[in-house]
């Protein structure tokens, strides 16, 4: 099924993790493979370029490789049988050594972290561009006032400026997480049929460090057949970072709802329409990425159970891994990608923002005066006084500086000039301007490190 795969998925990713792309990854590694040996010794020096020369996914067909594939148990068996046939018409003797010393799971196991560098970074830029696009709404936005919401009703008074602040930080933190393990778990697999390479004698060493260096990977210290760690490790950080992902998304959405209308995604012809209501302008965006935040856990949970594989070379466990993983990196560049493109247009309402400010007559700024009064009555007993107010002001349906500026408890303690300052929003934003700019610092220099 395809009807959705512009809507949850990117393309460019979507290609890395083809089948035909997966087929010539494999095909890499039995290229570098032959390169490696004939860099060691181990077959002729005329065989490899044979070899190699075969290694095009063109010469082979998706649909019987899968079709063979249900039979043998996994797709690499036919590929090399079939890539064994094709160096033969050019050359017996060459075609003696396709596949030399390797097992089915280092083909695959390479060919996968082959795709995987190529995926993450896209990932990587998409990334880059949605840090660049946060910064810049965190500093256009850091003196908008918003109301902040806790338990989803109004708390106190914040900016947008320092909301997005908090997506930025979690999304710089969630880009130097990925780059990090990229460097530790994209290693090459290379082991042989038990991971000693006994076929390769003495040689396998030699012919290990050769093939890393043809593809560019790290060297393990020991080939990790069910040792699934790195991979999951992956998983779980597009997992977290999806999360993330996730929870930019619910807020917007939140903020988007027309009884609050302080952000929404950008119009456009046929977007965010409904087949029966004409005025919805409905987030779509916002869908997209909770739907995949909702689907990627429990994949990244079964990568974690499949973990758990049986001595040398797991059966079932490994084989979970085969459509989950290209799932989670999909779903995951798929929304990260739809977020970083829409959030460029994101429409914010500022004048919205301030109006629902006064939403509750007052009463946001109630912790404010409770503040103020705590510093002259006390605390508990500034708190009870406001308290009182905040019920006679809900119950009268009355702005709550008036109510309070009736009080005879406040006689004495609080001034007119006061109850005004008090309910202005500037003077109850805390540290925010100052925790804007710590975020913004970081992201400037990491750019400049970068």
């Amino acid at each position: 099924m395809r009807l959705f795969d512009k809507l949850f998925r990117y393309e460019a990713i979507d290609r890395i993790f083809s089948d035909v792309a997966y087929i010539q990854s494999l095909l890499e590694f039995e290229a570098a493979l032959a390169r490696a040996e004939a860099k060691a010794g181990v077959i002729a020096a005329s065989d490899a370029p044979i070899i190699a020369a075969a290694c095009q996914a063109d010469q082979f067909n998706t649909e019987e490789l899968a079709a063979q594939a249900a039979l043998s148990g996994n797709v690499a068996i036919p590929l090399v049988k079939k890539l064994t046939e094709l160096v033969r018409k050019e050359n017996k003797d060459a075609a003696r050594f396709v596949h030399w010393g390797a097992t089915s799971q280092d083909a695959m196991d390479t060919g996968v972290v082959l795709q995987l560098r190529q995926a993450l970074e896209v990932v990587d830029q998409d990334l880059e561009r949605l840090i660049f696009t946060l910064a810049t709404l965190s500093d256009k936005y850091r003196a908008t006032p918003v109301a902040a919401r806790t338990w989803m009703q109004q708390a106190l008074p914040t900016t947008f400026g320092f909301i997005v602040a908090g997506w930025l930080d979690a999304i710089v933190r969630h880009r130097s997480r990925l780059s990090e393990l990229r460097a530790r778990n994209l290693t090459l697999q290379f082991g042989g049929a038990a991971g000693t390479l006994a076929v390769l004698s003495a040689r396998g060493p030699a012919v290990a460090r050769a093939l890393a260096e043809e593809l560019h990977l790290p060297l393990p210290a020991i080939p990790w057949h069910t040792h699934r760690d790195r991979i999951v490790e992956i998983a779980a950080a597009l997992g977290l970072c999806l999360g993330t992902l996730g929870k930019i998304a619910r807020d917007i959405s939140i903020h988007a709802q027309t009884e609050i209308a302080e952000l929404a995604e950008p119009a456009g012809l046929g977007r965010g329409g409904s087949s029966t209501m004409p005025q919805k302008r409905n987030p779509v965006t916002c869908a997209t990425v909770l739907a995949a935040a909702h689907r990627v856990p429990g994949l990244v949970s079964t990568l974690l159970s499949s973990m758990v594989q049986e001595l040398e070379r797991g059966l079932g466990g490994w084989q979970a891994e085969w459509e989950t993983l290209p799932e989670i990196v999909s779903l995951s560049g798929g929304a990260l990608h739809h977020l970083s493109e829409m959030l460029p247009r994101l429409d914010v309402d500022a004048k919205r923002m301030l109006a629902n400010l006064e939403a509750t007559h007052g009463l946001i700024f109630a912790e404010a005066v409770t503040t103020s009064l705590g510093d002259r009555l006390g605390k508990l007993p500034a708190h009870l006084l406001v308290e009182s107010a905040c019920k006679k002001a809900r119950a009268e349906n009355r702005h709550l500086k008036d109510v309070l500026r009736e009080d005879p408890g406040l006689r004495g303690y609080l001034t007119p000039a006061d109850l005004e300052r008090l309910f202005d929003v500037r003077d109850y934003l805390g540290s925010a301007e100052e925790f804007i700019r710590r975020v913004l610092a970081e992201v400037s220099s990491t750019a400049t490190a970068s």
